[in-house]
């Protein structure tokens, strides 16, 4: 939850500097921070009141109960303020100052290892010593990343910023979702392994207990190798995001050779060390006895032994978001949701050992599955050529000062003729396509790409697909032209949410152009040839994708008649649509 709106809120922030509009970003930021900390009291509540429940729930023993209690209650109180750390921590880094966002985790780190053996031994406090220690670090942490908020670079916090706001509170979930998915499937993982190795360590001759410690063990040498893996990747996430919207393919393909190669290399040399050495890092953790030893000893080989896919795979998904594929989403968690299923069946064969054991089939299949995705997508790098960007000659027309008129449009209502019209009758510019170029031109993307935004998002992932940075780039870009077509003067803008876009601007008219459903399937069939079937999928899929973009930029509803000043239904014709509006703006005094 902490990195739900501390990642969100990063990018929230990003893209709110890119665009300049810098006069809200401090209740964005402050209701991140807030609804970090109210979801630490959630939890603290569920804990407390389910209390042992919920620990035996997740996979304590008779054994381990007294210790999880002990431990598990005082690392509760620490949970708003722990997470609220997590959150700025990642608002720190957005805000420009990684180093001070790693400083700080580092302190509560070192008191952390520090504090663990003097409360423990020194004190003799235990276990509770090691709980003690632990929350001690994470308030030191908290601390310091509050205090860097009396110094923010490009924002100040102020009472009104903790302000609820739905609309930039569900931007920055949005945002934020898929960091969200990415540590939910991490929990289910974890909490489903330890409910098995309850249930069949219980039957084995290794008892609950060693098969849970073994796997703690694991699971920590596991993440260490994924996150260099992760690493690698995000540090190419930028560059690969840039070259593939500018059409470089050349480069694309060169950066995922550059990423696989490394991340394999990565991947193999750890998996030679823990099939070489696997006893030398479980002693790294301690050990308890030649029984735990022995099992200890034969898991970590089996979990690991294809952990070079393990990395391959989510560093590919990773690459994808960074061009902007929706498919991202579902292969970044493609292996966990495999993990789970086969954590489930293969120990009915096997035993607690086929615990372990469903790692590896996990990794195959989602190894077979990831590679389709990337040798289909290396073929159409393949195919495509380096091209000059569509309209690099474009430029912001002559215009005179006045109006700016802005249409938004149902499919098939000819909301474009209808500007276009209009445009001639005032004898101003009039910008549809040319946004798109202009864009290219501002960020240096492909016009090309940044026209089909809405049309490479499938139905039911755009919100991820729009959270991705290369489509906010994209969007950004976009933003800063239309406020430049503006300011050049009076003019009609097509789409592109120009409406909410030019929202401050005083001389704006904002006209919204509808039809009924088979009015328009007969203007769509006329200019496309489509059939009766496609005219409604097709009207039904970009009326649904204009929505999502309207709603993921804007935060409000596309066709909703409080957000025009002039609501029109074309099917009275273009060139009346035309000359209603211009009745309209002469009513008005334009």
């Amino acid at each position: 939850m902490s990195l739900f709106f501390g990642d969100g809120a990063a990018a929230y922030l990003s893209v709110a500097l890119g665009k300049n509009e810098t006069k809200t970003i401090h209740q964005g930021i402050g209701n991140s921070i807030l609804f970090s900390f109210f979801s630490g009291v959630v939890i603290i509540l569920i804990s407390y009141i389910l209390g042992d429940g919920l620990l035996r729930m997740i996979g304590a023993t008779d054994a381990t109960i007294l210790l999880a209690h002990d431990y598990g209650f005082i690392i509760y109180i620490m949970m708003p303020l722990a997470m609220t750390q997590n959150t700025l921590a990642s608002i720190i880094r957005a805000d420009g100052s990684p180093q001070y966002a790693m400083g700080a985790m580092i302190v509560g780190a070192l008191i952390n290892i520090v504090g663990d053996p003097v409360a423990i031994f020194v004190l003799d406090m235990g276990i509770k010593g090691a709980a003690y220690a632990t929350i001690l670090g994470q308030f030191v942490s908290f601390l310091l990343c509050a205090f860097y908020l009396t110094k923010s670079k490009t924002f100040r916090l102020q009472a009104g910023s903790f302000r609820i706001d739905f609309r930039q509170l569900k931007q920055i979930m949005a945002l934020g979702a898929s960091s969200l998915l990415t540590q939910l499937s991490i929990v289910v993982i974890t909490v489903v392994n330890n409910i098995l190795l309850v249930k069949y360590g219980a039957v084995s001759a290794y008892g609950s207990d060693i098969p849970l410690a073994a796997f703690v063990v694991i699971m920590k040498l596991f993440q260490i190798v994924l996150n260099i893996a992760i690493g690698i990747a995000a540090g190419a996430q930028p560059i690969v995001g840039y070259n593939y919207g500018a059409q470089k393919f050349g480069r694309v393909r060169e950066l995922l050779k550059a990423v696989l190669k490394w991340t394999a290399i990565v991947g193999i040399v750890c998996m030679v060390l823990f099939e070489a050495f696997p006893g030398a890092f479980i002693r790294l953790f301690g050990s308890d006895g030649d029984l735990y030893m022995e099992f200890a000893v034969r898991c970590l080989r089996i979990y690991l032994l294809l952990i070079v896919f393990t990395c391959v795979q989510k560093v590919c998904a990773i690459f994808l978001q960074s061009i902007g594929r929706a498919s991202a989403a579902p292969l970044a968690i493609l292996r966990d949701l495999l993990l789970i299923v086969f954590s489930i069946l293969v120990p009915m064969f096997f035993g607690v050992t086929g615990i372990f054991w469903a790692a590896l089939v996990a990794d195959v299949f989602a190894m077979l599955i990831t590679s389709v995705v990337m040798v289909r997508l290396w073929k159409e790098l393949q195919e495509e050529k380096e091209q000059k960007q569509l309209g690099s000659e474009e430029h912001i027309r002559p215009t005179k000062p006045g109006v700016i008129i802005t249409i938004s449009r149902e499919h098939g209502s000819a909301g474009k003729r209808v500007g276009q019209i209009l445009a001639g009758m005032l004898e101003i510019p009039c910008y549809y396509k040319e946004v798109t170029a202009l864009a290219a031109q501002e960020s240096g993307l492909a016009a090309e790409f940044i026209s089909d935004i809405n049309k490479n998002s499938p139905d039911r992932l755009q919100e991820l697909y729009l959270s991705t940075n290369i489509v906010q780039q994209a969007i950004t870009a976009q933003d800063k032209i239309i406020k430049k077509i503006a300011d050049n003067g009076s003019c009609v803008i097509v789409g592109r949410a120009a409406d909410y876009v030019l929202r401050e601007y005083s001389d704006v008219v904002r006209i919204f152009i509808h039809a009924s459903k088979d009015y328009r399937m007969k203007k769509v069939m006329e200019m496309y040839g489509d059939t009766q079937a496609e005219a409604r999928k097709n009207i039904e899929h970009s009326d649904a994708a204009r929505a999502n973009y309207y709603r993921s930029v804007t935060g409000l509803l596309w066709a909703h008649s409080d957000n025009y000043d002039l609501c029109i239904d074309s099917s009275i014709g273009e060139q009346s649509c035309a000359e209603m509006i211009l009745a309209y703006l002469e009513k008005k005094g334009y």
